[in-house]
């Protein structure tokens, strides 16, 4: 059956002489495998250029669920994040991203709400000047209510520590020794209760930064067992330092 979708692009690897495979989370059908030939002869190489993390696709897909592997039969830009492109530490941020996301997302099932809030997340990203530093931990804050572990805001100043088993902050350290510490804690209430606006003009150490990413890739392998080591965190930490 041929349908219409759009599709972020995650990650991509060889098949064969000339061909990829395109891992995409889509608006109707949530991630999926793409088989995409020709992508790497003279022909088609111009294309190859259209399969880069985070870019955002028109698709024409021949789907057949019993496949592991969806074949396309057309696709088009739909929206190219230019700046990402070409600005170093926005594209370290998209790769660390197009990482993030190609390990948490593994419904084989739409969910149009959570495309929707990665798109317009991809669109602002590529057009903000300023405040980039802090866009991954923003943006992985709010995925986590789409995940289904959305931390729960500080509404008391008794909540000292981040408890990240349960997703909420508590007076004191809990005892299964997943937590924050206070310092930690009082940055991560300010992202969890801000905008991307807002959490643009968090200011951070470099120290600081790394330690609230690292608080947050851990949240995540805690409510999602199977998550893969994130390699590009590295290149994270030595970019935003």
């Amino acid at each position: 059956m041929i349908e219409k979708t759009k599709g972020i692009v995650l990650h991509r690897v060889k098949y064969s002489d000339s061909g990829i495979v395109a891992q995409m989370y889509t608006r109707k059908y949530g991630r999926q495998s793409f088989l995409v030939r020709g992508m790497r002869n003279k022909k088609n190489g111009k294309h190859n250029v259209l399969f880069q993390p985070l870019l955002i696709l028109d698709l024409v897909m021949y789907n057949k669920v019993s496949r592991s592997m969806q074949t396309l039969k057309e696709f088009s830009v739909s929206y190219a994040p230019v700046t990402i492109f070409s600005d170093i530490r926005k594209n370290c941020i998209a790769v660390f991203l197009a990482e993030v996301l190609t390990s948490v997302l593994r419904e084989e099932s739409g969910n149009e709400e959570m495309f929707d809030y990665i798109e317009e997340s991809i669109v602002y990203f590529d057009g903000s000047r300023e405040g980039i530093s802090n866009f991954h931990i923003a943006f992985l804050s709010s995925l986590a209510g789409f995940l289904g572990f959305e931390p729960g805001s500080r509404d008391h100043e008794a909540g000292k520590y981040f408890d990240m088993l349960n997703g909420k902050f508590v007076p004191v350290p809990p005892v299964h020794g997943h937590y924050a510490g206070q310092d930690v804690s009082d940055i991560l209430a300010t992202f969890f209760s801000s905008s991307f606006d807002e959490a643009g003009r968090i200011s951070l150490t470099g120290e600081q930064r790394n330690l609230v990413l690292e608080t947050i890739i851990r949240y995540f392998s805690i409510h999602l067992p199977g998550l893969k080591k994130i390699n590009s965190i590295r290149i994270m930490k030595d970019i935003f330092s």
